[in-house]
């Protein structure tokens, strides 16, 4: 029980489910070198892994909010067995490089998405390149996404992008209510690829760069890259593993 380490929001359920989980662990003699146990929702996973960024340690995570597509089910009488039988998945995140307005720099990560979105009702004016190719000279929408395999089930989903395996070393970028062009899907491409997205009239159409919850207003370029450095380290369910999620999120697009 010493090198597990739990990791509680402040809401009701997940206290009590807390409660619960010291006394099933002090009753068992599992020995979990640098486990974390997580109890909260996607938000609170996200926000955990993104403060102990490159310390190496596993993080298994129990669902207290509501979908909790990054975390595992909450059973009673069971948690030792499956936490012994759980499936290690490695994931890196998106590194998200912004410069405002004012020529300042900010630095985030995002495990499931980068989104840009305008910050008034005038529409977004944007220009996307990957590498030395140009994606889209000229997108005037509400918009753009880039989109982790991770993430793929989340907004990524709702603005109708792709969702990715989580081997297949791809991101997404989605347009988020384009008008001009109206029909363009967006596009796939290797996770090794720079993205640079640049705000075409920064006065009249000020954008947004939000990774994950991490926003920087008034944004006039903005760099996206997968961080290969940072690994984070999830632990889930044999029978509910990340991989198994996203494919029946795949299955269920496929046939709705």
């Amino acid at each position: 029980m010493k090198k597990i380490q739990i990791i509680a929001d402040k809401n009701k359920k997940s206290l009590r489910i807390k409660s619960i989980l010291i006394n099933e662990l002090n009753k068992s003699k599992i020995n979990f070198h640098k486990l974390s146990i997580v109890i909260g929702g996607d938000g609170f996973m996200l926000q955990t892994l993104k403060k102990n960024k490159g310390n190496n340690k596993l993080y298994y995570g129990i669902n207290s909010g509501n979908y909790g597509f990054l975390m595992n089910k909450f059973a009673k009488g069971k948690i030792i067995r499956n936490l012994q039988k759980a499936k290690m998945i490695t994931i890196s995140p998106l590194e998200m490089i912004v410069k405002n307005i004012k020529n300042q720099t900010k630095r985030y990560i995002a495990i499931n998405e980068v989104s840009v979105l305008r910050q008034s009702r005038q529409a977004a004016s944007l220009s996307i390149t990957c590498g030395s190719k140009q994606i889209i000279k000229r997108l005037i929408s509400d918009g753009a996404l880039v989109s982790t395999p991770a993430g793929s089930t989340a907004y990524n989903l709702s603005v109708h992008g792709p969702i990715l395996s989580l081997n297949s070393n791809k991101l997404s970028i989605v347009p988020i209510s384009p008008f001009r062009p109206r029909r363009w899907k967006g596009k796939i491409i290797n996770d090794r690829s720079g993205i640079i997205i640049s705000n075409l009239n920064p006065k009249k159409r000020p954008i947004s760069a939000v990774a994950d919850n991490s926003e920087v207003r008034n944004a006039k370029k903005i760099i996206i890259k997968t961080n290969k450095k940072i690994k984070f380290n999830l632990l889930y369910d044999q029978s509910r593993s990340l991989q198994k999620k996203i494919k029946i999120e795949q299955l269920r697009k496929e046939t709705s």
